[in-house]
């Protein structure tokens, strides 16, 4: 199986001659693929980031230490760069995930509704970035609930700067169609560059997709 690819190209044929005629060259240069980058789309944080954060924090949301039964669903795990709109990696982002478990509920107060959360369950995780802007989680497939589709929520956060809030949607997700924060991105290019595929990880009952998110600002910003 070939490695999901960490950049979101978009698809005019023009630009997909330039990308591959870039790849064949092998300018993998940070800004070469500058014009080609899309910029990430902030979405709203939602109602849901936790209003208690747990005490494992780590980015393996599976295993809760000292915790004996890991987290009930399908695991996924998702990989990407933190990067500026020239392409050039960001350092010491601060990169945070939260969202629902597998019954469709989070670690909030007022966020189980009907449900019993799953105590094996993490929940939220964080990663700083080194040098290449890399981050990365390995987490579970998120729970539906009431009036969303499937999702991931993002926060990545600089220094002196507010947190910039995204989500991330799985491709082919029925609820795609209806979900109203997806369907508010007007533009097509930012719309798809946050519906990733997960793959299947060979000899393993996992998933994988990587996910670069692009921040709309030079080093010289941050």
């Amino acid at each position: 199986m070939s490695a999901p690819k960490l950049f979101h190209l978009p698809l005019s044929r023009r630009r997909l001659v330039q990308s591959l005629t870039l790849t064949a060259a092998g300018l993998w240069a940070p800004g070469a693929f500058a014009e080609l980058l899309t910029l990430t789309p902030g979405m709203t944080e939602g109602p849901f980031f936790p209003d208690k954060l747990p005490l494992d924090q780590d980015n393996d949301l599976i295993h809760i230490t000292d915790h004996t039964t890991p987290a009930i669903g399908t695991i996924t795990n998702i990989a990407g760069r933190v990067l500026d709109k020239n392409g050039n990696p960001v350092k010491d982002a601060l990169v945070e995930i939260w969202q629902a478990d597998d019954r469709g509920t989070y670690i909030h107060s007022k966020g189980a509704g009907s449900n019993t959360r799953d105590d094996g369950f993490q929940g939220y995780g964080r990663f700083e970035t080194a040098k290449d802007g890399g981050w990365k989680f390995r987490t579970i497939k998120p729970g539906l609930y009431t009036g969303r589709t499937r999702h991931y929520h993002f926060g990545i956060t600089l220094k002196g700067q507010p947190r910039f809030t995204s989500q991330l949607f799985f491709k082919d997700e029925p609820a795609n169609e209806k979900d109203g924060v997806l369907r508010g991105i007007k533009d097509p290019q930012q719309l798809a560059s946050v519906i990733r595929e997960f793959k299947p990880v060979p000899d393993t009952k996992e998933f994988a997709a990587t996910w670069d998110i692009v921040l709309g600002l030079t080093p010289r910003d941050a």
